[in-house]
């Protein structure tokens, strides 16, 4: 095993990684400070030495590392003949955003934008990692480090799962993945015998809801909006007393990586859970390995269904909207499959109503696919993900189907939810027939399904093109409803789950066909269209009235007219 040089500022979290890593990897480490006069001090390292720089350690509260610290070290490294230099680095890079997709891997592009100073400060550190080392013998390898929290740690994370009240915001509860210092130190050590390059995330594969995270480290969350905390925040943290407001957006919005690139290359599994790190942290023991609860990755909340199944879904349902249903049997009660409905009413109540449906009579949570409007604002944000979506993209819908799940697309994306009323039941665009792709990949049946009467809970009558509106909301316009979409119209539901179209008789590369893609989505468009057409037929009434036949069996939930 080398000798390992661990460059950080003297603190918890570097002397506590320079200690295990002598014990879990049976290695000779030594911490330096990552100024001239002790880099200067360092004798001449031998061939297989290896640098580690903690940029984390050292600055206190802020949250963000020392760029200016990090250039020497660099400079040093490269001047002194080291051979690899291993970086560890932030998932706060990414930037907590309505638009992370959660758990986000290596190649994942960033956002386009990153707002966060913080998320800033990490992308230019690893930049200048890249240009400093360029065209250099030394070798990099970045370790992009979920929050790592420990007794005694300065860090944002620590302090605030370490004190009795923790100032939150109102109205956000974004999944957490809170690491143990010794997992950090064994993936170094892992990389350092590997002489692995490259970039690389190190998190538990369990998450941890900030609520439950909060109480399981005994802390009483207090919530207040941002404007109240700013003022005191930009004064305290001047002299170190609190973290800046910028921390404050790691605490709305996910950031959530994926680590499967270093399990699958380097065969390295955190042994600690993100709960077995708070239940270390406020104990100040060892974290137990993997006790701690299991939640879902992206934060749905079956507990939290339930309650509101009994409750407010009950209410909307069976008595508002007085809902029947038809061709559930056509819904698998186990596998993948992909769902494909019609959206409408600009509001996401249609879909909330057919997850809880499907989740009540036949056990099964559906994923939908959701737009980042509906993680952007407070309160909004936490019911949406509790009840079971996920941010819009390839990769989201990829592993539902993976794990076998159901995964809920509306093909006309979000401009089908804001169709003028006129047209409420004219299908629009399908876009790429990306859910058609995603099917014959994963080798998905695509089941499609239509709903008549929630277009009618808020029809849209004219539209207002505010720029500044679609600015903030990300909506293709302010829409005009008899209520301005504050209280929905107790229409009656309709909704009709129709026969699958499988793709077991396609390979999974036939989604690169453009034919194929084409003419399955034209198939399941069809069949949309024409039970549309059949429903809107039978119906008498807005707000009363069966349209399904009589005859079928009650359990598929039909009323009579």
């Amino acid at each position: 095993m080398p000798k390992v040089v661990v460059v950080g500022a003297r603190g918890a979290l570097v002397e506590l990684l320079t200690a295990r890593m002598s014990v879990v990897g049976s290695c000779c480490c030594h911490q330096v400070e990552p100024d001239p006069a002790a880099l200067a001090a360092l004798p001449p390292p031998a061939a297989d030495d290896v640098w580690v720089h903690v940029a984390v350690a050292g600055v206190g509260l802020a949250g963000a590392p020392d760029v200016a610290a990090a250039h020497r070290v660099f400079e040093h490294a490269k001047g002194r003949g080291v051979r690899h230099l291993v970086l560890v680095s932030s998932a706060a890079v990414y930037g907590p955003s309505a638009h992370h997709a959660g758990h986000v891997g290596e190649e994942q592009r960033r956002l386009r934008r990153l707002d966060n100073p913080i998320a800033r400060k990490w992308l230019e550190l690893e930049v200048a990692a890249a240009q400093d080392l360029k065209d250099s013998a030394v070798g990099l390898t970045v370790l992009r480090s979920a929050a790592v929290i420990r007794p005694g740690g300065r860090d944002f994370f620590s302090r605030l799962l370490s004190r009795r009240i923790a100032f939150t915001l109102p109205g956000f509860d974004p999944s957490l993945q809170l690491l143990a210092p010794d997992d950090l130190a064994r993936a170094i050590v892992k990389v350092v015998k590997r002489r692995a390059l490259g970039t690389f995330h190190v998190a538990p594969r369990v998450v941890i809801p900030m609520s439950s995270a909060l109480k399981a480290a005994g802390c009483w969350r207090l919530p207040l909006p941002r404007c109240v905390q700013w003022l005191p925040r930009k004064v305290l943290a001047r002299v170190g007393w609190t973290a800046p407001v910028a921390q404050l957006d790691y605490l709305r919005h996910g950031w959530t990586i994926s680590a499967e690139k270093l399990e699958q290359e380097l065969e390295f599994v955190p042994r600690h859970t993100s709960h077995d790190a708070v239940l270390a942290l406020a104990s100040s023991g060892e974290p137990p390995a993997g006790v701690g609860e299991d939640y879902d990755p992206f934060g749905m909340d079956k507990q939290y269904v339930s309650r509101l199944g009994k409750t407010l879904f009950r209410f909307m349902h069976d008595i508002y909207w007085r809902a029947e249903w038809k061709g559930l049997e056509n819904i698998p009660r186990s596998g993948r499959a992909v769902l494909a409905g019609v959206h409408r009413g600009h509001q996401p109540w249609d879909g909330v109503m057919t997850f809880y449906l499907l989740a009540r009579e036949i056990g099964r949570y559906t994923r939908y696919l959701i737009h980042p409007t509906l993680v952007k604002f407070p309160f909004l944000a936490p019911y949406m993900i509790k009840c079971g979506g996920v941010h819009a993209c390839l990769e989201n819908a990829e592993w539902v189907l993976e794990h076998e799940g159901l995964v809920g697309i509306f093909p006309e994306g979000i401009r089908g939810a804001f169709t003028m009323y006129r047209d409420a039941y004219t299908l629009g665009n399908f876009g790429r027939d990306d859910y058609v792709k995603i099917a014959l990949r994963h080798q998905a049946p695509i089941i499609p399904y239509v709903t008549v009467g929630s277009a009618e809970i808020f029809p849209i009558l004219g539209r207002l093109d505010w720029p500044w509106w679609k600015r903030i909301s990300e909506w293709p316009f302010f829409p005009i409803t008899p209520t301005m979409g504050l209280v929905p119209l107790p229409s009656k539901w309709h909704t009709w789950f129709l026969e699958p179209i499988s793709v077991e008789g396609y390979p999974p590369d036939a989604a690169n066909d453009r034919a194929v893609v084409r003419a399955i989505s034209q198939q399941v468009r069809q069949s949309m269209e024409a039970a549309i057409s059949d429903m809107l037929g039978r119906r008498k009434s807005i707000f009363w009235g069966s349209i399904f036949n009589q005859q079928e069996p009650a359990a598929l939930g039909e009323e009579p007219a």
